[in-house]
């Protein structure tokens, strides 16, 4: 069986009448949206947040209709987040597919990404799931406050290990720590198990951030970026922030002059990445993933086992493993 098929299987009938559930939820009686919707629907990845939802409910008790609320409000915001950021960052393509952005322009996308949201905060109020809401709420001001603080730090690139936590634990982090939250929450679970579910997706979603932080310093062709991408767009991720904080300070000078270049050659981004990796940047960054992916496993470990605890372990595990 591959990894895939045993992180879903345990929830493999509630994943199957969720898709139907949220693509009845996404109709729109305006024709525009709806072409739009139906295009979103369809370029749909994984969708690892809602199996994080549904994974966290039912290792906590049973599932029903306040799941698939929950699962539905978290998807609902992360693609809203995901058009807005298409717009911030002036991106044409989102893992490989155009964006909306690039398909409809930013003003229609903006429009989009407000409507996905104001949906979420209907369906939560139309179901009386104000926990859930406020959950949500709660991830969508960190989220915001975390991409404000980059671009605000980024301007002088004087970003800090300690900085760069908190803006990869607000932007990245706070998604899956609310989808874990609010599947537990979903399922009735005591404020005690919510708020152990809510650090065990903060763990996840450090992990996750850091594997894609690696990305940069690997030379394959299926990831869903192209290698020093993060160096290009003058983006500090902690194995360059570590490798700068070890050197001595003309090196360091030398490696921020070739980062804050507006247009880099092949042969600069070369350079920094070779920098990095004899830095022991890479190596350093893997620890730190590994340690917050460990930290997420002995949340696990209190519960029996079971099959939801051994498919949530493998998906732990693929955060960390994954090649794109």
């Amino acid at each position: 069986m591959s990894v895939a098929n045993k992180i879903k299987a345990p929830i493999k009938e509630e994943m199957a009448e969720f898709q139907v559930y949220f693509k009845k939820l996404m109709k729109s009686k305006v024709y525009l949206l709806d072409i739009i919707t139906r295009y979103i629907i369809k370029k749909k990845g994984k969708q690892m947040r809602p199996m994080f939802v549904f994974l966290s409910a039912k290792l906590n008790g049973e599932i029903g209709h306040s799941t698939h609320v929950a699962a539905a409000l978290i998807e609902l915001l992360h693609t809203a987040t995901l058009v807005h950021d298409d717009v911030v960052d002036n991106s044409d393509k989102r893992r490989g597919a155009f964006s909306i952005k690039a398909l409809w322009r930013s003003k229609i996308a903006v429009l989009v990404g407000d409507y996905f949201l104001s949906k979420g905060l209907l369906l939560a109020v139309d179901n009386n799931e104000f926990d859930l809401l406020r959950i949500l709420s709660e991830a969508v001001k960190e989220m915001a406050e975390g991409e404000l603080i980059q671009l605000e730090k980024s301007r002088s690139l004087n970003i800090t290990e300690e900085v760069y936590f908190e803006i990869i634990r607000k932007k990245t982090a706070t998604l899956i720590s609310s989808a874990t939250a609010a599947g537990a929450k979903s399922v009735n679970a005591s404020a005690e198990v919510v708020k152990n579910m809510s650090n065990l997706g903060t763990y996840i979603g450090i992990a996750f951030q850091i594997k894609d932080d690696l990305f940069d310093y690997q030379s394959n062709s299926v990831i869903g970026k192209p290698i020093g991408n993060d160096i290009q767009e003058k983006k500090m991720t902690l194995p360059l922030i570590y490798a700068l904080e070890k050197t001595k300070k003309s090196e360091r000078r030398k490696i921020l002059r070739i980062v804050k270049k507006k247009n880099k050659s092949n042969q600069n981004i070369k350079q920094v990445i070779d920098f990095v990796k004899k830095s022991g940047g890479v190596k350093y960054a893997e620890d730190k993933m590994n340690n917050y992916k460990d930290k997420a496993i002995e949340i696990l470990n209190n519960y029996n086992h079971s099959e939801t605890k051994q498919a949530l372990t493998e998906l732990i595990n693929y955060t960390t493993s994954r090649k794109k």
